[in-house]
């Protein structure tokens, strides 16, 4: 099977956690129900705004190397948005390309509603992409 024949769909988490901007990073920590993903994904305000994204990392360098309360901080003070989405439909060869192209690790998968359906990395472009297609 190639690459081409598998689609991010096939290979992107689908539970993931979608909080409000608004939450401090305790009250998101506390909330997390899925921490595998590694990212949090901030609901639009409004329709006409945009998905925002918090990776754990983020909360790493921004919260506790800095030295900063977590009941203090707001999610959308350290989140990145507008963030790089994909299609589920998207290729897994052609998410990775874009992924290394714009040096990112993780991106929310968005539908043609524009609703987050999952939430897609290298790890499982690799993990449960191009292994399952080397072991068949």
């Amino acid at each position: 099977m190639a690459t081409d024949n598998l689609q991010v769909k096939d290979v992107m988490k689908t539970q993931f956690d979608l909080l409000d901007g608004k939450l401090t990073v305790k009250e998101a920590l506390l909330a997390m129900r899925y921490p595998e993903t590694r990212a949090l994904i901030i609901d639009k305000r409004n329709d006409e705004d945009e998905y925002g994204l918090v990776l754990i990392s983020d909360i790493a360098k921004q919260i506790l190397a800095a030295d900063r309360s977590p009941e203090r901080v707001n999610l959308y003070e350290i989140m990145a948005k507008p963030v790089l989405s994909v299609a589920p439909t998207m290729s897994i060869s052609n998410c990775a390309r874009l992924l290394e192209r714009f040096s990112i690790m993780r991106a929310p998968v968005i539908d043609r509603e524009g609703r987050v359906v999952g939430v897609v990395s290298f790890h499982d472009l690799v993990l449960r992409g191009l292994l399952e297609m080397v072991k068949s």
